[in-house]
């Protein structure tokens, strides 16, 4: 009976790592290997794809271009989404469930609604091709998310710690930053996280508002057809690499989210 009850949680596992290492496997096959065989290793193990990337100006620097504006979103975003969600955390003010829901309803529009303005806006005021465009276009959809994550975590603090600290004569900025952050670290950790991989994978805006020089990789792994096809080994090595940023966040936050899980909103 032992054995048995970790049989489904076994196949569970194994059923979800299942499609990641078919995608390592084909990063090792050429693409006739890929189209002419089935197997469960390379018959022809080749390095070339990754080597392609790594030497590639066009490929590396997709990757480059990406985590270039997704770091600038997320220190936006959670930088601008704490002083937002204490306010409505601690305080009360005309219209403050309105403008509560109106932020997460931002949130709720899909991209494409947005894709045509942006574009239009900011070809206007020439940031088109820049990467501080695509963090500004991703804090509509990333702004929300993080207040409301933020504004669960802060209701959950007492505000006698607020009154108690400035009783010791702390200015509300050095209480802010010395103690009320540290006290919801899990719930910056969480809402960082998700604000990362939301613009990580984000593909409609991102390759919209760029051509050159700020083309992310997604947007990249979209251009690899040729006269005999798609290259299907180079784009197994690229989305084998697209998801180690992830996975090296998801490693560093992972006892945040697991704390986000208890007692935020996520």
């Amino acid at each position: 009976m032992k054995s048995q009850k970790w049989l489904v949680p076994t196949f569970y596992i194994v059923f979800l790592m299942l499609p990641i290492y078919w995608l390592l496997n084909m990063s090792f096959k050429t693409t006739n290997e890929i189209l002419g065989t089935f197997s469960l290793i390379p018959l022809e193990f080749t390095l070339d794809n990754y080597r392609k990337i790594f030497t590639d100006p066009t490929w590396y620097n997709g990757y480059l271009n990406s985590i270039t504006y997704v770091v600038i979103n997320t220190v936006i975003s959670v930088s601008v989404a704490l002083p937002a969600a204490y306010a409505f955390s601690r305080y009360r003010f005309l219209g403050d469930k309105h403008l509560f829901f109106w932020l997460l309803t931002n949130r709720m529009a899909p991209p494409a609604v947005f894709a045509l303005p942006f574009f239009q806006l900011y070809s206007a005021f020439e940031l088109f091709d820049t990467h501080i465009a695509v963090a500004l276009a991703h804090c509509l959809f990333n702004i929300p998310l993080a207040v409301w994550i933020l504004e669960g975590f802060m209701s959950g603090v007492p505000k006698e710690l607020d009154e108690t600290a400035y009783l010791d004569g702390y200015s509300f900025w050095r209480f802010f930053v010395r103690i009320f952050m540290p006290t919801i670290a899990a719930g910056i950790g969480v809402a960082a996280f998700f604000c990362f991989m939301y613009s990580w994978v984000e593909l409609l805006l991102a390759k919209t508002l760029t051509s050159v020089a700020a083309k992310p990789i997604a947007a990249t792994m979209t251009r690899t057809a040729s006269t005999a096809g798609y290259e299907l080994g180079l784009l197994a090595a690229a989305g084998t690499l697209t998801i180690l940023p992830g996975a090296v966040v998801i490693y560093f936050v992972r006892n945040y989210i697991a704390k986000g899980f208890a007692l935020g909103r996520v």
